[in-house]
């Protein structure tokens, strides 16, 4: 997948919202017919983000675009899903997974309505909202080469908060351990690690902060809820040119040093090795893929 960086959810009754989400620069949209969706809207939702996917991708062919349908436990995931996997959908952001059995599920589910509308492989981004989730983590992140991404919880008022019963903090202290699950469980598996969510829709600074963090721990993305929060994430995950200097300097010294016979070098100061210099490589191998696979970059 994609390295996303942010991921902006729009209310999928509410279509007139994604020309603006669109506007801001997110790298992937997330079309919800889940929580933000009243219960009475919930069908007319379905041919609404039906109808929006052909609309962006009149507009848009670049901009990652995904459906968070209903859980399977509500028994309506078929049908969200039968109206919406169509050509030009990305994936699907699957709600509520705990086990490899729901991925099995959704498997089956995918594989159906992909022959039967017509639409390209789906890739899968899951969030993890239950205790049972955190503890399958490493299981799920294998289950499927349809899993691409999965989501280490932060949000405050949300499902995890819930279950866990923990007390939210800008700092993150009290989701460090459940966050840090899921990273690696991303890593052995190969997936895109994202992080969310922030819930003070004013606080531009906090927001800023708290992607930071998420940056410096390892997650590469983060999941948005308001338009204004999108343009302070992206520049939070995006590699600076100071850094990007940094890291080209320390593989091109690493280079030279071992042309004359050199594994150690001493590189602004520091002492580099060949450790050093697979991490700058890998380092500028994500820069890159972000130049080369979002917008606004």
């Amino acid at each position: 997948m994609k390295p996303y960086r942010t991921l902006l959810f729009v209310p999928g009754h509410k279509p007139d919202w994604v020309l603006k989400a669109l506007r801001t620069g997110a790298d992937a949209i997330v079309l919800d017919l889940e929580d933000s969706v009243p219960e009475a809207e919930k069908e007319s939702a379905r041919k609404a983000v039906a109808d929006t996917i052909i609309a962006v991708r009149e507009h848009d062919s670049e901009v990652g675009l995904f459906v968070r349908p209903n859980g399977l436990g509500t028994r309506t995931t078929g049908a969200d899903l039968e109206a919406v996997v169509l050509p030009g959908l990305t994936g699907i952001f699957a709600p509520k997974i705990e086990t490899v059995h729901d991925v099995v599920a959704y498997d089956a589910l995918l594989d159906h309505f992909e022959q039967r509308n017509g639409a390209g492989r789906q890739r899968v981004i899951v969030p993890v909202e239950t205790v049972k989730a955190i503890h399958n983590c490493r299981e799920i992140a294998l289950a499927s080469p349809r899993i691409a991404a999965m989501i280490g919880p932060t949000a405050e008022h949300a499902d995890i908060a819930r279950e866990v019963g923990f007390e939210w903090s800008a700092e993150g202290t009290e989701t460090l351990y459940l966050r840090s699950r899921i990273l690696l469980a991303c890593r052995e598996a190969g997936l895109h690690a994202l992080t969310g969510l922030w819930e003070e829709l004013g606080d531009l600074d906090g927001l800023a902060g708290f992607a930071d963090g998420g940056r410096r721990l390892g997650f590469r993305g983060m999941v948005v809820i308001h338009p204004s929060h999108v343009p302070v994430v992206n520049a939070a995950f995006t590699p600076s040119e100071t850094d990007i200097a940094f890291y080209r300097g320390l593989a091109d010294a690493y280079l030279a040093g071992e042309r004359v016979g050199d594994g150690a070098v001493r590189y602004r100061g520091l002492h580099i090795d060949r450790a050093h210099y697979d991490k700058a490589l890998q380092w500028l191998e994500h820069a890159a893929e972000l130049t080369e696979g979002n917008r606004n970059v």
